[in-house]
Order: C-alpha cells, then sequence, then structure tokens
C-alpha cells in the first residue's frame, strides 16, 4: 500500500494501513500504532541530529549553534535577523516580511531544530533540519493513495467504454460518449473498486507507493559545486540514491539518501525529555520504555531514506518569504487534486485518524471509525476527532 521510508518497521506501519483500509482492525492496532510512529520520531531525531553534527559540526567551539523550534515564525525570523549578505531582492523581502509578519504563516507548526553559524556580527541561519508532522505525513500518504485509487478506477471505467465500443463494433477512439454517460461509467467502476475493498478481494498494485521525506535536512550552500558536500555526506554515511535539480519559481537540489548509524549511536542516551514523560503518562515505566526502544532500534531495517535539499541563502529564503513560500506551495498542491469524491476524502478521513492516535489520550481510539465505502459529512470527522480528544461537544438541549 504506502511505505514510508525513513521509517523503522515500515512494513509492520504498511499492514496497519492495508488492513484499515480493507475494514480491518485487530484489537492491539492502537498500541502497535502508538509505538510504531513515538519510536520512529525519537529514531529520527536522534538520527537527524548525528547527521547534521556531521555536516555543519556539533561543538559550540566551532560556531555552531543548535536550536530547537515549534513554529515556523522562529525559522523565518532567523532567517532575516543576519543575512549572510544583502542584494536589492534580499531587502526587499526583508522589507515586505517586516511590514506584514502575519502575511506569512508564521504560527505554521514545525517541528525541527536550527542550525545557525556564529560570524563577527553575530549568528546567521545555515540550514535546518526537522520530522513532517502527523497530519502531513497523513495527508500525503492519503493524496497517494487516493491518486492511485483515482488511477485504478478510471483504468476501469476506460475498460467498460471499450466494452461498448466493442458490443457496437467501432474503434475505441471513434466511438462518442455523453458526459452523464461517461460519469455513470466511473461511478459504477468507483463502486466496484469499493466492493473490491469492502469484501478484501486484493488490489492490483503495479509497485509500492513510496514517501521518502518524512525525515530531512536543508542546507544552505553557496558553492557550485556540491562535491565537497557530497563528500561530507558520504563520510558521514549517506549513500546519494537520487538527485533532483528544480530550476524556475523554485531553485534547489534535493538529495534522497540512504542513512543509518550506528544502533550504538543512537542508543547511547537513554530516553528523556518529552519521549520519557509521554509514555510515564501511557502507564510505562522507564526501564520498559528504553528496553522497548532499544529493542525497537535493533530490530528494524539495515537503512532509512532522508531527504536532504540543498540551496543558496536567497533561494532559501525565496522558499520561506518569497515567490514559492512552501506554505503557499502546500495550499496549492491540496487545490490541485483531481479525485476528490467520497472515496478519496474518507482515505484522508481514515489516514489523519490513524497518524493523530498517538497525539491523543490513551483509550480514546474507537474501533476503525472510518468505513472506506461508507460516507461522511466532514462534521462525522469532526466529532470523531473530538471525542478522540475528549472535547466535549456542547448540547442545547436540556
Amino acid at each position: 500500500m504506502i511505505q514510508i521510508n525513513s521509517y523503522l518497521h515500515r512494513a509492520a506501519l504498511d499492514d496497519i494501513i492495508r488492513r484499515w483500509m480493507y475494514g480491518d482492525a485487530r484489537p492491539d492496532d492502537e498500541e502497535n500504532i502508538v509505538r510504531l510512529i513515538q519510536f520512529n520520531n525519537l529514531f529520527l531525531c536522534r538520527c537527524l541530529g548525528t547527521l547534521a553534527e556531521s555536516v555543519f559540526g556539533g561543538s559550540r567551539e566551532e560556531g555552531t549553534i543548535f536550536h530547537r523550534i515549534s513554529r515556523k515564525g522562529g525559522l523565518k525570523d532567523v532567517l532575516i535577523e543576519n543575512p549572510p549578505y544583502r542584494n536589492d531582492r534580499i531587502d526587499f523581502l526583508i522589507r515586505e516580511f517586516l511590514r506584514r509578519p502575519g502575511h506569512y504563516y508564521r504560527e505554521t507548526p514545525f517541528h525541527g531544530v536550527l542550525v545557525s553559524r556564529k560570524s563577527g556580527e553575530g549568528s546567521h541561519y545555515a540550514g535546518s533540519y526537522r520530522i513532517k508532522r502527523a497530519r502531513r505525513i497523513a495527508e500525503k500518504s492519503a493524496r497517494r493513495i487516493a491518486d492511485r485509487a483515482f488511477a485504478a478506477i478510471r483504468k476501469s471505467a476506460d475498460s467498460l467504454a471499450e466494452g461498448r465500443a466493442r458490443r457496437i463494433g467501432i474503434p475505441r477512439h471513434e466511438l462518442i460518449t455523453p458526459p452523464e454517460e461517461m460519469n455513470e461509467e466511473f461511478l459504477r467502476a468507483e463502486e466496484a473498486f469499493l466492493d473490491d475493498l469492502r469484501n478484501h478481494r486484493p488490489l492490483e498494485e503495479t509497485e509500492k507507493l513510496v514517501i521518502n521525506d518524512v525525515g530531512g535536512l536543508k542546507i544552505v550552500w553557496e558553492n557550485q559545486s556540491l562535491a565537497p558536500l557530497c563528500e561530507t555526506l558520504y563520510r558521514a554515511g549517506c549513500t546519494i540514491v537520487e538527485r533532483e535539480e528544480h530550476r524556475g519559481q523554485y531553485n534547489a537540489v534535493n538529495l534522497t539518501v540512504r542513512y543509518r548509524p550506528t544502533s550504538e549511536t543512537i542508543l547511547s542516551t537513554p530516553v528523556r525529555g518529552h519521549a520519557l514523560s509521554y509514555f510515564r503518562e501511557r502507564g510505562w515505566d522507564d526501564a520498559s520504555v528504553n528496553h522497548a526502544f532499544t529493542e525497537f532500534v535493533e530490530s528494524g531495517e539495515e537503512s532509512v531514506i532522508l531527504e536532504i535539499i540543498v540551496s543558496t541563502f536567497q533561494e532559501m529564503l525565496e522558499s520561506e518569504i518569497g515567490r514559492c513560500m512552501h506554505e503557499d506551495r502546500i495550499m496549492e498542491q491540496r487545490a490541485a487534486q483531481p479525485y476528490r469524491g467520497h472515496l478519496a476524502r474518507n482515505i484522508g478521513y481514515l489516514l489523519e485518524y490513524l497518524f493523530t492516535i498517538p497525539e491523543a489520550p490513551p483509550g480514546t481510539a474507537v474501533d476503525l471509525p472510518i468505513r472506506i465505502w461508507n460516507r461522511y459529512l466532514p462534521d462525522t470527522f469532526f466529532e470523531l476527532m473530538k471525542d478522540l480528544f475528549r472535547i466535549p461537544s456542547a448540547n442545547p438541549f436540556e
């Protein structure tokens, strides 16, 4: 169904998503979802931190500062605070940002760490690393699955049209079909697809859907050659598996890398801080948390896939407060989704619910509240999410 390559034990999470699509939930799913997502987030935090120290330099004596933030405003403020160089475009962007900061999605949640380098005039942004939030992972996964479903349904609808053409003895390309009949064929194909899910009939899969960018770094790089950076990544233990260049509104190089620090590196520090508090609230003692996390890491896959975005400072500025602002691109992606029927919405509801479970109080998840083949209003899903977090609904009746 879908494989999140930045995670360990990704096949186990894929199995849960696949079963939920078929309406097959198990009693231990909630516990397994919590463990998979929270331990993977903890693993990724340590994994990215280790890689970032190798790339940027880890000691304060070297002039490198790591600063954790939870809102995008913190990143945008650091970007404009002390630019490494100035020109007319950079000055314009900074003036516009200061003139109306609320225009720039400052309150966007962001689970990340900024990396700054000290210089004679203070410090300037050198890069960052982050983990995608649960809602963004759910949204991206749902979009990929819905696109795949849409392609399968459209293929089936085309087969129906092909059959009509054969029955009347003309080539398919000469068949003229009224829009209402085309819509009827699509709805019949969609219903057949839902019927396959309802009856646990396996869906045709030509290739695995993958997500490679749940964990990622951004690096400011002014050198025209990436060779020195690639050498640094190689020494850090990375293997570059894909290089993609973006040119136009958005100018950067995306490197997809395979990476896996040793288990000893990841497990050198006991689980602590927010992660430990989280599991304590769920009834775990400290020894159990550390034992389970150790077992989780040591039994996981040999490597994970991370995304590294490399661009100049000016292009980084454009992506946060300029012509290709990241938040605007997200809104455009949502608006451009071609398939928005009940099936697509239900896939979105189901995955958002699944990925939100670890953030909710324990024991509040409902046994598979969304069935892909049923129909729901957004209001229904809103109430489900309120129930998940034990938020009471105001009832106007006595």
